[in-house]
């Protein structure tokens, strides 16, 4: 096992920050699914203002991302995740002890800076920081491992409101946070190292620096930024409607579910694919293969062909290989040196339009045709591909070289 010159094997690393995100993303991001009503039968508040505490959340999350990633490049990931389990905890007791709407809302505010700093992008960028432009493979791991989040805290959290209600289960994974998670982020991520040992490492092992010039970084870094943000409103405005979608289509609700649940399974075995494969080409490839699966996906559905389980498959498969370009990408056209800045300044519009996306289509589709709906979405996942297609071009130096060594896990 390559261990990278730091205290603890890669794979102790990954594997606790991969638990800790499934954590993290199932008691805040996948949170009202399974609770939001029962939290609008118990407290009689409205259910649309109920769901939307998510969305104050994820807008919340977009706009202290930049401090995040400077306070990962400045003192490593330890202090910025522990911190992010604190403030998850604080945020869930809020909501589980708010007695009107507006501390609801309140809280989630709390929970929209412990997402901030405490999801994907924190954990990408403290795995950057530490690693360096090997940071690769650890990222890929990372992502199966965050997979899972919704297979495993849907049902644990429907076990808890059960048990416990809606507001037992906040308390508890409250609880969770402060015994587990926090104490885990402590004693599992080292201090980062030195940055110019980071550099000579990544020397020493073969991997490559970026080749851009300061132009074509510009340019690749808004068309970067352009190609995630529009990736994720289509897969923040696809999670809310989709069985809205599959049920205009005719299908009984079991089926428009059963159809839906191919979601997760296909971007984990995409990932997989992914992981087996990435020895082979640069990180770039990924990007354009998911924009590229994506749109073809959305595009079968939209002409409405019997092969709509295939369509999701298609889709989906997109979407999952898309976490591991949203990290691996910037990792590896602008280096190591300030990546868990940059990360931080991209996950900014990622968050927003997560946030801002569902409300608007909601709103804008309310009673309309699936059929236009879905061919927006298609020709917006095409112009994706345009943008991709315009990204190869821009880094064509760098892609052309060989993929930077990866780590043995």
């Amino acid at each position: 096992m390559l261990r990278l010159g730091v205290t603890r094997a890669p794979l102790v690393l990954v594997s606790t920050l991969g638990l800790t995100q499934i954590l993290a993303w199932g008691s805040t991001y996948y949170l009202p699914a399974v609770t939001a009503q029962a939290i609008a039968e118990d407290t009689g508040w409205p259910f649309p203002w109920v769901v939307g505490g998510l969305s104050i959340g994820l807008f919340v999350a977009g706009l202290v991302s930049p401090r995040m990633g400077r306070a990962i490049e400045a003192r490593g990931g330890r202090p910025v995740l522990a911190a992010s389990s604190a403030v998850i905890a604080l945020g869930l007791a809020a909501l589980a002890l708010a007695p009107s709407l507006p501390l609801f809302l309140a809280a989630w505010v709390v929970l929209g800076v412990g997402m901030g700093i405490g999801l994907y992008d924190a954990a990408f960028a403290a795995l950057g920081r530490q690693f360096g432009l090997l940071a690769r493979t650890p990222i890929t791991v990372l992502t199966l491992f965050g997979g899972f989040a919704s297979t495993v805290c849907w049902p644990l959290t429907t076990l808890l409101v059960e048990t416990f209600g809606w507001r037992g289960a906040c308390l508890t994974y409250a609880a969770i946070h402060l015994a587990l998670a926090l104490p885990a982020h402590l004693a599992a991520i080292p201090a980062p190292p030195a940055r110019d040992d980071i550099a000579a490492r990544d020397g020493a092992n073969g991997a490559l620096p970026t080749t851009l010039s300061p132009a074509r970084s510009r340019a690749c870094l808004w068309l970067l930024a352009a190609i995630l943000t529009l990736a994720q409103v289509l897969v923040a405005v696809m999670s809310v409607h989709l069985i809205g979608f599959l049920r205009a289509r005719g299908l009984e609700l079991a089926d428009a579910v059963a159809l839906g649940m191919l979601i997760g399974p296909a971007q984990v075995g995409a990932r997989v694919v992914e992981m087996a494969l990435s020895r082979h080409h640069h990180p770039v490839w990924t990007l354009v293969a998911s924009v590229a699966l994506m749109a073809a996906g959305l595009a079968v559905l939209a002409l409405g062909l019997p092969v709509t389980g295939v369509a999701i498959v298609i889709y989906a498969s997109g979407v999952g290989i898309e976490s591991i370009a949203r990290g691996t990408v910037p990792l590896a056209l602008f280096g190591a040196r300030g990546y868990a800045a940059l990360m931080g300044r991209l996950a900014m519009p990622i968050l927003l339009a997560q946030a801002i996306a569902p409300p608007l289509a909601a709103l804008a589709f309310d009673g309309a045709d699936d059929g236009p709906i879905l061919t927006l979405l298609a020709l917006g996942a095409g112009f994706n591909v345009i943008l991709a297609a315009a990204m190869l071009t821009v880094t064509r130096t760098a892609w052309r070289a060989r993929p930077a060594l990866q780590t043995s896990m």
